[in-house]
């Protein structure tokens, strides 16, 4: 075993590596977006009961069911993110991965609000993806549009470095190409002009996001 090395101008202090630097760094940004990712989901609670409704959604209309299943779709995206912020070895990845999971947060906020301002429960009796005219054909293996399997997040949950940064911007890119399909669902079939408004800008953000990933992807050689 290598004895530790100590300096001279120090010699009674403990020995820091760089290594164990960057484990703290890290540390402290995991901490530093756990915050933010809480403050998003509050602000997205604020949001939402910002949103005035004159007439409320019902239990089985296009708004009600994409709130459910995006939340449920967002989840899993903030899981993914969060992953990647913490264990990436590119900075540009662990960038991604920090804003998806700070920005999805804050949106599923809004729409947990949304359901409990029109009388709604967070789960209601249709299946998934009942509100959109080919939803129930979209399903694989029961699971909505671009959703990683339970392996597949096993597997992201088990890698590491490049090996991780290449598999979570592959899933991140299919996730979203499934996102932006229900939320093109919404904006073809909803009606309430506040759902749509906020569907527009979740489709404009996660454009913008799979080139940033596809780009990346490329960077990495994935």
């Amino acid at each position: 075993m290598t004895a530790p090395v100590t300096t001279d101008s120090a010699p009674d202090e403990a020995p820091v590596t760089d290594d164990g630097g960057r484990r703290s760094a890290r540390r402290y940004g995991v901490l530093a977006l756990t915050v933010a990712v809480v403050v998003g989901l509050l602000l997205g609670y604020a949001g939402g009961l910002l949103t005035p409704s004159l007439t409320r959604p019902g239990d089985s209309s296009a708004e009600a069911g994409f709130a459910r299943d995006m939340t449920s779709h967002h989840a899993q995206a903030v899981e993914m993110g969060l992953i990647a912020f913490q264990k990436g070895s590119d900075p540009e990845v662990r960038q991604v991965g920090g804003d998806i999971a700070t920005g999805q947060q804050g949106e599923i906020g809004t729409m947990q609000t949304w359901l409990r301002s029109w009388g709604l429960d967070p789960t209601g009796s249709e299946p998934a993806m009942a509100w959109m005219p080919d939803g129930r054909e979209s399903l694989r293996d029961g699971l909505m549009p671009g959703m990683a399997t339970p392996q597949e997040m096993a597997q992201l949950r088990a890698a590491q470095g490049h090996d991780l940064d290449v598999l979570f911007l592959r899933m991140m890119i299919k996730h979203h190409l499934g996102g932006i399909h229900m939320i093109q669902g919404i904006l073809d079939h909803g009606g309430d002009d506040d759902v749509l408004k906020v569907a527009q800008t979740m489709k404009n953000t996660q454009q913008t996001d799979l080139v940033n990933l596809q780009n990346a992807l490329k960077r990495l050689g994935g």
